[in-house]
């Protein structure tokens, strides 16, 4: 899938994603500057991933998880800062959340800052029912 929007080329082609623009911004995000960058590797492989980009330098992502029947987890979406105020995040939420794919799954995500855009394309707060287990393991 690809998809021009403006001068921005999104698109859930995984070998252009540029691993180190993700492992970079995660590192500074609020949500994943603790998982070690084989984790993000290793999430990157594992998952459906959209990537942005203007004039071949990728300036947004975004990751779904998925059992691709029920339900999708999306989760570290971002745009670079000097990118953002211009659409470009709301148009890959809508391009994943309008997705054939994802059409009939349920969608989940986590945010503390975001609440007001997701609300945009049909998710809504659900505190009351949904629980989520932190990771055990030792850091290395």
């Amino acid at each position: 899938m690809e998809v021009l929007y403006k001068e921005y080329l999104i698109t859930d082609d995984k070998e252009r994603i540029n691993r180190q623009v993700v492992l970079d911004y995660l590192a500074q995000s609020y949500w994943a500057n603790r998982r070690p960058p084989d984790r993000i590797i290793r999430s990157i492989e594992n998952s459906h991933c959209y990537g942005v980009y203007h004039n071949d330098k990728q300036i947004g992502y975004a990751r779904v998880i998925t059992d691709e029947a029920t339900v999708y987890y999306l989760c570290d979406v971002f745009v670079m800062k000097e990118y953002q105020g211009q659409g470009i995040g709301k148009k890959l939420i809508e391009i994943i959340t309008n997705s054939e794919e994802y059409e009939w799954m349920t969608g989940i995500l986590g945010t503390h800052d975001a609440h007001g855009l997701y609300e945009q394309y049909g998710f809504e707060t659900d505190s009351k029912r949904f629980m989520r287990r932190m990771p055990q393991g030792r850091k290395a």
